[in-house]
C-alpha cells in the first residue's frame, strides 16, 4: 500500500480512521467462500486491487472458493480468469470483452444477457447479491467525499449494494460532477495507490470506416442529441461530425472523439430539452488527456446507468440520435451486435436501451452501422436471416436507418419486401445477386424481381449533389436506386392527366411493378435516371424524374423529364436538365434527342433556354427534337 505524500485530506482520514487503512492482506481475510465480488468497469477497473486479490489467491490457495467475480466490461488482464484459478473466481460479465471473450465461449466463465439500464435494478432488489465491491476512487475532497471518476454507470448502485466496500484511491482518477461522489462513511476500506488509468485506444479508422461515418453524418442534422457506441466506424462517424452545430451528448460511453467534438465546438448542448447544457454520460474509456479534461469539469456529468439507459429518459429527448453498431442483420430488420451465431462476441450492453428510447423520441433516430462483409471479406454481414444460436440485440422495429460503405437504407414504415431490397441494395456488390436469389426462394420479395449485378449495376453515389432552384427549393439529385420503387410510385400516381400525356405521350395511368421496374433496375454504364428528391418528416419525396438512355449508333441519348404538378415553374426541371446534360456529357455524348407534345410549350422553353442546338422535326402533334451540346461545357 503506498503510504507516502499522501493527499493532505487523506492523511487526515487516515488519521481520524485507522481501522480503513489496513494492508491489502488484512482487508482480503473479509472476503469469504462464495462471495460474489464486483469490480468496477473498463478504464476504471482497480488494477492494483485485483492483483493484490490474485495474489492473495495465489499465496492462500484454500482463503476462498468459488468466489463470482461480476464486472460489465474488464479491459485489463482478467487474471481471475486463469485456469489455475478454476476453483478460486468464477467470471460473470453483463458483456463480453476481448479478455474474457475465449472463456466464456469455453465455458469457463459466465456471460449474464441483460439491458444494461436493469443492473441497477437487479443489484438493489438483490436479485443479484453483491458481497465485496472493489472500486477505484479520486482522492478526497475537503468534505471527505470521493469520486467514482470515469466509472459511475452500475458501479454506485453496486457500492449501495455491497456488503464490504474497497476502493483503491488513485491520484490519477479525476474528480467528476454528476452522481458519482461517495461519503468516507460508505468505504469501508481505503487503499491509496497511485497508478495510471487503463487507456482505450482504438484502431484507426480504415476507408471502408470513413465511408460509413460520411453516409451517417447526411443523417446527423445540426441541434440533435447523439448517442454513440465505441470501435472504429463510431469513430469515423464522430470525426464526420465536427462541422455540425449545436450538438447534445446523451451517451452511455464518453470517448476521446466525443471530447474532440466539444473541444471543436461541434458540441454545447444548447439545444438539448433535457439537461441542457451538459453532456451527461455514464462511463469513459479514452486516453490520459480526455480524463484530464474531465477532472472537475462542470459542463460534463456522469450519472447511474439507470438514469442514461432509462429509455423513458431518452425518450424524453428531442431529435434524440442514437448510433451504434452491429455484427449481422437480416434482410428483414432485425440484428445481433452480440454474437456471431452461437459464439458470444459482447452482449446486449446499452444498445437496445438507446435504440428504443431513441424510436419513442420526437424527431428521434435510430442509426446502424454495419460494414458489408466480414473482415477478411468472405461473409457478408447482409443476410437473409440471422445465423442459427445468434441473439437478437434488436428487432425489426427498432432500426430506422442501416449504414454500410455502400450507402443509407431506411428501413422505418417500410415492408419486408422493401426493407429486403433497400438492404440488399448497399450489401457488398459480390453477395447481392445470392441475397436476391435467396431473399425471392424465401418470398420476401417479387418473384421475378429484376436486377443487374457488377458495375452495370452498382450504385454511382459520386453523382449525389445537393441544389437550391432559381426559387429556393432545396433538393437532392441523385441516380435511381433499385429500393425507389415504392417513392417512384407514388410520384408518377400524384401526376395529372395532363402531365401523365405529356411525360408519356399515352393515356395509360397505369403503373405497375413491371413497368417502375424499367426505371429503378437500369445499367448505369447505359442509361441513367436521375430523381429530384425532397426530404419531409423524414421520407424521401420525388418531386421530377430525368431519364436518358443512351443511342450507339448517333453516339447520343433520349432524353425525358417530368416534375410534379405542385413543384412545376420552381426551377427544378431547370435543375433536372442540366444534371443528366453533365452526366451525358461526361460520358462523352454529343447530344440528346427528345419527342415532346407541340403542346407542351414550358418542355420546349426548358430545351431552348438550355443553349443547345437545336433542330426540330414536327409531325401528328409532336416535336422530334435533336439537341447538339455545344463544343464548350458551359
Amino acid at each position: 500500500m503506498t503510504t507516502e505524500h499522501l493527499h493532505p485530506k487523506l492523511e487526515e482520514l487516515r488519521r481520524d480512521f485507522p481501522e480503513k487503512f489496513l494492508p491489502t492482506q488484512e482487508i482480503f481475510k473479509r472476503v469469504h467462500r462464495g462471495n460474489r465480488i464486483f469490480i468496477g468497469t473498463a478504464c476504471a477497473e482497480p488494477q492494483f486491487l485485483v492483483h493484490s486479490l490474485v495474489d492473495y489467491a495465489e499465496s492462500y490457495p484454500k482463503a476462498f472458493f468459488d468466489a463470482e467475480v461480476i464486472q460489465v466490461w474488464t479491459l485489463g488482464v482478467a487474471p481471475y480468469t486463469d485456469q489455475k484459478f478454476k476453483s478460486n473466481f468464477r467470471h460473470n460479465s453483463f458483456f463480453v470483452g476481448d479478455n474474457t471473450r475465449k472463456a466464456v465461449n469455453e465455458g469457463f466463465a459466465d456471460y449474464t444477457p441483460i439491458f444494461l439500464s436493469q443492473v441497477p435494478g437487479l443489484l438493489q432488489r438483490r436479485l443479484v447479491e453483491i458481497d465485496v465491491a472493489l472500486i477505484q476512487v479520486s482522492p478526497p475532497d475537503e468534505h471527505g467525499y470521493f469520486s467514482l471518476g470515469i466509472s459511475v454507470d452500475i458501479v454506485k448502485a453496486a457500492v449501495e449494494s455491497a456488503r464490504l466496500v474497497i476502493a483503491q484511491v488513485n491520484s490519477a482518477m479525476p474528480r467528476v460532477h454528476g452522481d458519482g461522489f461517495l461519503h468516507v462513511s460508505e468505504i469501508d476500506f481505503l487503499v491509496p495507490h497511485n497508478e495510471p488509468l487503463l487507456e482505450f485506444n482504438v484502431d484507426v479508422p480504415d476507408e471502408i470506416a470513413q465511408n460509413i461515418g460520411k453516409h451517417v453524418a447526411r443523417i446527423v442534422q445540426d441541434g440533435d442529441t447523439i448517442q454513440v457506441g465505441y470501435g472504429s466506424i463510431p469513430n469515423a462517424v464522430i470525426a464526420n461530425l465536427r462541422e455540425k452545430r449545436h450538438l447534445g451528448v446523451h451517451s452511455e460511453l464518453l470517448t476521446d472523439g466525443l471530447v474532440d467534438l466539444i473541444r471543436c465546438g461541434a458540441v454545447d448542448c444548447t439545444k438539448k430539452n433535457v439537461d441542457r447544457g451538459k453532456v451527461v454520460t455514464a462511463f469513459c474509456m479514452g486516453r490520459k488527456s480526455t480524463y484530464e479534461f474531465l477532472h472537475d469539469n462542470p459542463s460534463i456529468e456522469f450519472r447511474s446507468i439507470e438514469y442514461t439507459n432509462d429509455p423513458l429518459t431518452i425518450a424524453r429527448m428531442r431529435n434524440m440520435t442514437a448510433i451504434n453498431a452491429a455484427l449481422q442483420i437480416d434482410l428483414t430488420g432485425q440484428a445481433t451486435a452480440e454474437s456471431i451465431g452461437p459464439v458470444f462476441y459482447s452482449g446486449i450492453g446499452g444498445q437496445a436501451d438507446f435504440m428504443r428510447g431513441t424510436v419513442l423520441s420526437p424527431g428521434g433516430k435510430t442509426i446502424l452501422t454495419i460494414r458489408s462483409t466480414s473482415n477478411d471479406g468472405q461473409f457478408s454481414r447482409i443476410v437473409p436471416f440471422l445465423s442459427e444460436g445468434a441473439g437478437v440485440t434488436l428487432g425489426r422495429g427498432d432500426v430506422h436507418y442501416v449504414v454500410t460503405e455502400y450507402g443509407i437504407a431506411y428501413l422505418h414504415s417500410k415492408n419486408i419486401r422493401e426493407r429486403a431490397i433497400n438492404l440488399i441494395s448497399i450489401a457488398h456488390p459480390k453477395f447481392r445477386p445470392w441475397l436476391m436469389e435467396e431473399a425471392k426462394r424465401v418470398g420476401l420479395i417479387y418473384r421475378d424481381q429484376a436486377f443487374i449485378p457488377g458495375k452495370k449495376g452498382e450504385y454511382p453515389e459520386i453523382f449525389e449533389t445537393y441544389r437550391t432552384t432559381r426559387t429556393g427549393v432545396k433538393i437532392l439529385l441523385r441516380p435511381v436506386k433499385m429500393s425507389d420503387e415504392p417513392i417512384l410510385k407514388d410520384f408518377f400516381y400524384s401526376l395529372s392527366d395532363r402531365s401523365t400525356y405529356r411525360r408519356f405521350i399515352s393515356t395509360r395511368q397505369d403503373m405497375t411493378h413491371e413497368r417502375l421496374q424499367n426505371f429503378v433496375i437500369i445499367d448505369y454504364t447505359r442509361e441513367m435516371v436521375i430523381l429530384a428528391v425532397v426530404e419531409h418528416l423524414q421520407k424521401e419525396i420525388v418531386v421530377g424524374v430525368a431519364q436518358y438512355g443512351k443511342q450507339e449508333q448517333s453516339h447520343a441519348a433520349e432524353v425525358a423529364i417530368v416534375v410534379s404538378d405542385d413543384y412545376q415553374n420552381k426551377g427544378i426541371g431547370t435543375e433536372l436538365l442540366s444534371c443528366v446534360t453533365f452526366l451525358a456529357r461526361k460520358e462523352g455524348l454529343l447530344g440528346f434527342t427528345a419527342e415532346v407534345l407541340m403542346e407542351n410549350r414550358p418542355m420546349l422553353h426548358l430545351f431552348e433556354k438550355m443553349g443547345f442546338i437545336i433542330e426540330k422535326h414536327s409531325s401528328a402533334g409532336v416535336n422530334e427534337l435533336r439537341l447538339q451540346f455545344r463544343g464548350d461545357a458551359s
